[in-house]
C-alpha cells in the first residue's frame, strides 16, 4: 500500500507565553502529528492543556517558538483555513439573516448579493439540509446557530477546517443533530477537519483517528485509529466495537489525568 503524504504536518511544535513574572509558560512542547487530506481527526486532552492554543497556532493566528507547521506544503497564514470557535453566537452577524451570514465569505470576495444567495441555496440543497434562511441569529436555536456558523466556514472552501469544541454548549438533543449534520457535510465535501472535543464518545463517533494530548505543556501521548464504517448513527455508541475503542481511549486518558493530578 503506497504511503500517504501528510496534508497537515506539525513537527516539534513548541509554544510558550511570557508571564508577568518574566518567566515563560510552556503550553505546547514538541507536538508532532500528521493529518492526511480528507481526514477527520479529533483531539481530546485535559482541561487547560493547550488545545485552543494549538488550534490558534495551526490557524496562523499565533506565532510559535520552534518547530514547524505546514498545511498543504505552505505556512498556515498563506492557506485558506476555517476556524470555528466555541462562542459561535458571537461570531454571527446579528443584523444579517441566516442566508447572508452563510454568504458573508462570498460577499468579502466581491460576489453579488443575488449570486451569493443562489450559491448558498444550491450548497444547502446539495448537502440535503433544510436551513431557516430568512431568520436572524436571535430567532434560531443554539444548534441552528452553530450550523449556520459551520456552513459559513465550509462554503468558503478552506483547505483545512479547525473546530474548537463547537458543540460544548449545546444540549444532548442538539448535539446529536449536529453530529449528523457535520457528518453529512464531511461526506459531501471531503473536507480535512481537526476537531477538539471534551467528550470521548463524540470524538470516536466523528473521527477517523483520535489524538490524546498530555497535560500542559501539551504533546501527543497516543493516537487511536477508529476504522468504523460511515455513516455513523448515535446508536453505534452501544455496539461492542465502539465500546472497545472507547475503553482503550478511556484507559489512556485516565493515565494522563493521573499524571496531571500527581504533578
Amino acid at each position: 500500500m503506497p504511503r500517504r503524504e501528510g496534508f497537515v504536518v506539525a513537527s516539534g511544535l513548541t509554544k510558550s507565553f511570557e508571564q508577568e513574572s518574566g518567566s515563560r509558560l510552556m503550553v505546547l512542547c514538541d507536538l508532532n502529528f500528521t493529518l492526511h487530506k480528507g481526514e477527520f481527526v479529533t483531539v481530546i486532552g485535559p482541561n487547560g492543556c493547550g488545545k485552543s492554543t494549538m488550534m490558534h497556532v495551526l490557524a496562523g493566528l499565533l506565532p510559535f517558538d520552534s518547530g514547524s507547521v505546514q498545511v498543504d506544503g505552505a505556512l498556515p497564514q498563506d492557506v485558506p483555513i476555517g476556524l470555528i470557535f466555541q462562542n459561535y453566537r458571537e461570531s454571527l452577524l446579528p443584523w444579517y439573516s441566516a442566508i447572508d451570514n452563510i454568504a458573508f465569505p462570498l460577499q468579502v470576495k466581491g460576489m453579488s448579493r443575488k449570486n451569493r444567495r443562489e450559491q448558498v441555496r444550491a450548497f444547502a440543497a446539495e448537502l440535503g439540509m433544510t436551513v431557516p434562511f430568512d431568520r436572524r441569529p436571535y430567532q434560531l436555536s443554539g444548534g441552528q446557530q452553530q450550523l449556520i456558523s459551520i456552513l459559513r466556514s465550509v462554503i468558503a472552501a478552506p483547505r483545512l477546517l479547525l473546530m474548537d469544541e463547537p458543540f460544548s454548549s449545546l444540549d444532548y438533543r442538539a448535539r446529536r443533530s449536529m453530529h449528523q449534520s457535520l457528518q453529512q457535510i464531511f461526506a459531501r465535501t471531503g473536507q480535512t477537519v481537526l476537531f477538539v472535543s471534551h467528550d470521548v464518545e463524540e470524538a470516536i463517533l466523528l473521527a477517523d483517528r483520535v489524538l490524546v494530548l498530555s497535560a500542559m505543556p501539551a504533546t501527543v501521548v497516543r493516537e487511536f485509529p477508529v476504522g468504523l464504517p460511515r455513516p455513523r448513527t448515535e446508536e453505534l455508541v452501544i455496539e461492542e466495537e465502539f465500546l472497545a475503542i472507547k475503553r482503550n481511549i478511556f484507559d489512556c486518558f485516565t493515565e494522563v489525568l493521573k499524571k496531571t493530578e500527581a504533578s
